[in-house]
């Protein structure tokens, strides 16, 4: 098989476009197996959905992506790198900040921030790069606010939440650069710890200081744990939904219009996130011996759910490599499934929608966008740039 077929995650190429061969182990390697990087893959969706619903079975309790694959990652990942009974409590203590009341609510203030980057955006000219010089900011400033970090902070935890992100081609493995990026935002986390422990605030980080769990407080380990993960997570995940849906509807014009009418944002949301997925896939530690497909996964095996995978699934989603605004998406697994589904996902959901209002209120449809560069990670499917021309309204 692995003479036919070869799926490497750390491929640069692959980033490129990876569906092809999505295609090909959905019908030739359902249950697929890379010897050498030491991973199973599941792609179709009924796979997918079904195992990713099974945490008893399928663990996260070394992690979710093979290059940080540890036994004692939660210290450093938190909630996303625990298992229930212990997944639970910590989820439903972050989960106070992100119930659909407290995302309702931060709407006027998500446009508000959107307004500040577009007019700012746009008085630089016709021309500006979508990410670097509008998208990125508003995910980073709405998290930040959640929070708790100073104005004065917040382009500075941007570009290492950026840095923290990158991988080496082939192996994976973390950059130097990387690395010493998350380092330096731990150690700013830490510092900001500190002072709301002296000076509580309005904020998440308060709450976490002050928050309980089982009768005992929250370590400054767990906290920063935390605060790592809402970081990067909060703004990777709508940065790249918006420039995958900038960047699609770029290259198919005849849904680009659709998506310009009055009442389609949503569609537009729902069709990238299904279409061309930001977050890829996870990874999953198998407990006990599984069959797929005839073949057998060992315990102690490491198994990759390949939501963007499933969500091309022809089984469930016809005409699936087709960009199409009209089709049905109640079924894509675009933010996981089960207990571990996205606690960001109304969030991002919401800031994407109030972005893409505010673009089309604000330019007309027919923008062009330049030569992207893509960022390189095995799960996170986006650009670091995407040049764009507008006409403004």
């Amino acid at each position: 098989m692995s003479n036919v077929l070869i799926y490497n995650p750390y491929d640069y190429a692959m980033h490129e476009n990876p569906y092809p061969t999505y295609a090909l182990m959905r019908e030739t390697a359902p249950i697929y197996r890379n010897e050498e990087v030491d991973f199973w893959a599941l792609t179709r969706h009924a796979d997918v959905y079904t195992a990713g619903r099974d945490h008893t079975t399928y663990s996260n309790s070394h992690g979710v992506s093979l290059e940080l694959w540890s036994k004692d990652i939660a210290k450093r990942q938190s909630f996303i790198a625990m298992d229930p009974p212990d997944h639970t409590r910590f989820r439903a203590l972050i989960s106070r900040a992100f119930t659909p009341r407290r995302v309702a609510e931060l709407g006027p203030r998500i446009r508000q921030i959107t307004r500040h980057y577009l007019h700012a955006a746009l008085d630089a000219g016709a021309e500006f790069d979508f990410i670097a010089d509008f998208a990125q900011n508003i995910p980073a400033d709405v998290i930040s606010e959640l929070v708790g970090v100073p104005a004065a902070d917040r382009r500075q935890i941007l570009h290492w939440s950026n840095e923290s992100v990158h991988r080496e081609e082939g192996s994976g493995a973390v950059t130097a650069s990387a690395a010493d990026a998350t380092r330096k935002l731990q150690g700013y986390y830490q510092e900001l710890t500190a002072d709301r422990r002296a000076h509580p605030g309005d904020d998440l980080l308060s709450a976490l200081i002050a928050a309980e769990i089982d009768g005992e407080r929250l370590s400054d380990t767990d906290i920063r744990a935390v605060l790592l993960l809402l970081g990067v997570a909060g703004n990777e995940s709508t940065t790249k939904i918006l420039g995958n849906a900038w960047y699609q509807a770029a290259r198919h014009p005849g849904q680009r219009s659709i998506a310009f009418r009055p009442g389609r944002i949503g569609d537009w949301v729902e069709e990238t996130l299904r279409y061309d997925t930001s977050g890829q896939m996870l990874a999953r530690l198998v407990t006990r011996d599984v069959e797929w497909h005839g073949t057998v996964v060992p315990a102690g095996s490491r198994l990759l759910l390949i939501f963007a995978a499933a969500n091309h699934d022809p089984r469930v989603f016809p005409a699936p490599d087709t960009f199409d605004l009209d089709r049905d998406t109640t079924k894509a697994i675009a933010f996981g499934t089960g207990p571990h589904f996205c606690l960001g996902a109304a969030l991002a959901r919401l800031e994407s929608r109030i972005v893409l209002e505010e673009l089309v209120a604000a330019v007309h449809e027919d923008y062009e966008v330049g030569t992207p560069i893509r960022m390189h990670h095995p799960s996170i499917r986006g650009f670091r740039s995407l040049p764009t021309t507008i006409k403004p309204r």
